[in-house]
């Protein structure tokens, strides 16, 4: 009896351990990339959140979050990671799970006499593209999300697919503000889900006269 029990475990464990997620979030390289980009900046913000009911967005602060996004610049190429984490109790993951990390590649190549920056996207969601100004300052991106992304399970049932990024980058005041929205778009017609209104600011490589904090008794 002992050894059925031992062996039906086996297999309970066997089972579970296939169905593991091995997808990697970030590409797997061996090369260990810190401090080779030409440009590093580190955002931490908070979003904000509005759900579309009958017609309109409403207001949802169950789907808040907080985030941060590690962006290295290579010449014409941004890789970025950002990590999001929803606080509120009453989260239902509609929109995914609690805590999200996620992978954004974007190459940029000239478009429209170099007035504009064509932008193609490789990211842990999907692929996709958009366009931007030169200096990087106004930038529109669409992704399709894929069936088989880590954090959305993409059907037919599925209330979106579609995921637009609109970024506003204030250098001179080190803000970013970004807006994020989820539809769905079939046989030409859109239908809104949610938008996320993002607000952050960043921070850059730096050296600092002495400790920023001390310990208080």
């Amino acid at each position: 009896m002992k050894k059925i029990i031992f062996a039906i475990s086996a297999v309970a464990l066997m089972s579970a351990c296939s169905t593991v997620n091995k997808t990697a979030i970030v590409p797997i390289t061996p090369k260990l990339e810190f401090e080779d980009a030409a440009y590093t900046i580190i955002w931490n913000g908070k979003s904000e959140a509005y759900m579309y009911v009958d017609g309109q967005y409403v207001r949802n602060e169950t789907y808040d979050y907080v985030f941060n996004v590690i962006q290295k610049r290579y010449d014409n190429t941004w890789k970025s990671t950002k990590t999001l984490h929803r606080n509120h109790p009453n989260y239902d993951y509609r929109g995914g799970q609690r805590s999200q990390t996620m992978y954004f590649e974007i190459n940029y190549s000239q478009f429209e006499k170099q007035v504009k920056l064509k932008s193609t996207l490789h990211t842990s969601l999907g692929e996709g593209n958009g366009f931007s100004d030169l200096e990087f300052r106004e930038q529109n991106l669409i992704i399709d999300l894929n069936q088989n992304n880590p954090y959305y399970n993409i059907s037919k049932y599925t209330p979106f697919n579609k995921m637009k990024i609109t970024q506003h980058y204030n250098y001179e005041e080190g803000v970013l503000t970004e807006t994020v929205e989820l539809y769905k778009e079939k046989d030409g017609k859109i239908t809104p889900f949610s938008k996320m209104e993002e607000t952050a600011v960043f921070y850059i490589k730096g050296k600092l006269d002495k400790a920023p904090t001390t310990f208080t008794r």
